[in-house]
């Protein structure tokens, strides 16, 4: 899953269920001129006819006949319920500052809801903080599990990261008090709780010759609530500290998969500024631990 910012911009969008041939050309289009970094392959026109003809959502936005926005989920069991998984959520970069998101989350959200759906689900990669910052903070929704290494080794022996490991998420839209968050001219992000702010970092980090951040160390949680860092644009890792990036994949899985194993739970993800550095955390609160609402 991945969206931009809020702000201004066109608001003449136009919302609907994909169905010509051109349109999902478009829409496989749209997704090879994704964001970097990521090795996914497209899902396929074919594949896309068939997950929209069997009960799947192939949902796009549009601004006059330009696909701007791609939403791509089928029907999933868990063997209780069924519940919509997204495979595809992405902007056009283009357009990533111009509230489109939020907008595409809210068509989502009201065309599985007239399935007669109540959960959506879905992954991202936790080293990315534009898809962590709109999934958790715009969204709203709760990440659950850790999968370490979900689709297996990606790229070719260029590639500098190879591990596929992904944070799954729920997303509970039965109910309508969490739409505000999703509702237009939804105010800016509230300021961080003290309780975060002021909490431990479970992922301890240093500044390298280069100006970006890298790992030195993980620990496990022990207080109410902690924050575990991630890079606040993996791309400059990429493109500056390539060996480091192995380092910052290690260190936020291990630092997950411990703090699942004690019963943490991600209660919202914030970019914080830090004299004249942003850095991007997720806020984590214990069991026992009652934070506010993720956005509120």
């Amino acid at each position: 899953m991945v969206a931009g910012g809020e702000g201004g911009g066109p608001q003449g969008f136009v919302f609907r269920r994909l169905g010509k041939p051109e349109e999902l050309r478009a829409a496989e289009e749209l997704q090879r001129a994704g964001p970097s970094g990521t090795e996914e392959g497209p899902v396929t026109v074919p594949t896309l006819r068939a997950m929209q003809d069997q009960g799947g959502l192939v949902l796009g936005a549009f601004a006059d006949i330009y696909l701007a926005a791609l939403s791509v989920g089928f029907l999933g069991w868990d063997g209780t319920a069924l519940y919509h998984y997204v495979q595809r959520f992405l902007v056009r970069p283009e357009y990533l500052n111009h509230g489109l998101g939020r907008r595409m989350g809210a068509y989502l959200r009201d065309e599985v809801r007239q399935q007669g759906i109540d959960t959506v689900r879905g992954t991202f990669d936790p080293l990315i903080s534009r898809s962590a910052f709109f999934a958790v903070h715009r969204l709203g929704v709760v990440p659950d599990r850790y999968l370490v290494h979900y689709y297996g080794q990606q790229g070719g022996n260029e590639a500098l990261d190879h591990e596929s490991d992904r944070v799954r998420w729920s997303w509970a839209i039965g109910d309508p008090s969490g739409d505000d968050r999703l509702a237009p001219g939804a105010g800016a992000p509230a300021a961080v709780d003290p309780r975060f702010r002021d909490a431990p970092r479970l992922v301890e980090t240093e500044v390298v010759e280069s100006g970006l951040r890298l790992p030195t160390a993980v620990v496990e949680p022990a207080t109410p609530f902690a924050q575990l860092e991630i890079p606040f644009d993996i791309d400059l890792i990429r493109q500056h500290e390539g060996a480091g990036l192995r380092r910052w994949r290690h260190a936020v899985r291990d630092a997950f998969r411990a703090s699942f194993d004690l019963g943490y739970r991600v209660a919202d993800f914030a970019v914080l500024r830090d004299a004249h550095e942003r850095r991007s955390v997720y806020l984590l609160a214990a069991p026992a631990a009652t934070p506010p609402a993720a956005g509120a």
